[in-house]
């Protein structure tokens, strides 16, 4: 089997509800996975572009995060909502979407 052409990792981290940072688990985390499995499988779409489980990416201050390889593109705050905008800018086009980018140094 080849190689996905990309791979999507979204955090399920969980930590104590009262850390500081919060986590991406308790955002979320797990529901934005599956969803946008469900939604590549659709798509057929799931041979080319792989959701991984991620542990922590150190960014759960930003609200449900992912980061996209090779592109590393990091998303901060992402809900269901902005998954086919991720599909069809970031996945099929090599788009940033700055609304959801977790900039440098945040």
């Amino acid at each position: 089997m080849p190689a996905y052409q990309k791979y999507i990792f979204i955090c399920e981290n969980m930590r104590d509800p009262s850390h500081p940072k919060g986590c991406c688990g308790l955002k979320g985390g797990a529901e934005l996975k599956k969803t946008l499995k469900q939604k590549l499988a659709e798509k057929k779409l799931n041979k080319i572009y792989r959701a991984n489980t991620s542990g922590c990416l150190d960014m759960c201050e930003h609200g449900a995060s992912m980061v996209i390889y090779p592109m590393g593109i990091w998303y901060g705050g992402v809900q269901q909502k902005d998954l086919e905008e991720i599909i069809e800018k970031s996945l099929l086009k090599d788009e940033v979407i700055e609304h959801l980018r977790i900039k440098e140094n945040a």
